[in-house]
């Protein structure tokens, strides 16, 4: 496996962002955020991470959100 030391994402998972962007912002300003119906109505960890993993383009919103919030 090779070393990625300048990529914030290595080592994490889908799962441990999205719970790391939950416990930080809550919900309602993830959905604020991140307007997508998975964040704003009924959300869950399990349904979000099933639409996150089919859907690139919302994925990578997610992951832009946590990369902008470890470098603060």
């Amino acid at each position: 496996m090779q070393e990625q030391p300048n990529n914030p994402l290595h080592g994490k998972t889908l799962e441990s962002i999205l719970n790391e962007l939950v416990a930080r912002y809550g919900w309602n300003e993830l959905g604020d955020r991140i307007p997508i119906n998975c964040f704003r109505n009924n959300p869950g960890i399990k349904s979000s991470l099933t639409f996150l993993r089919k859907t690139p383009w919302a994925r990578d919103k997610v992951e832009e959100l946590y990369m902008g919030m470890s470098r603060r």
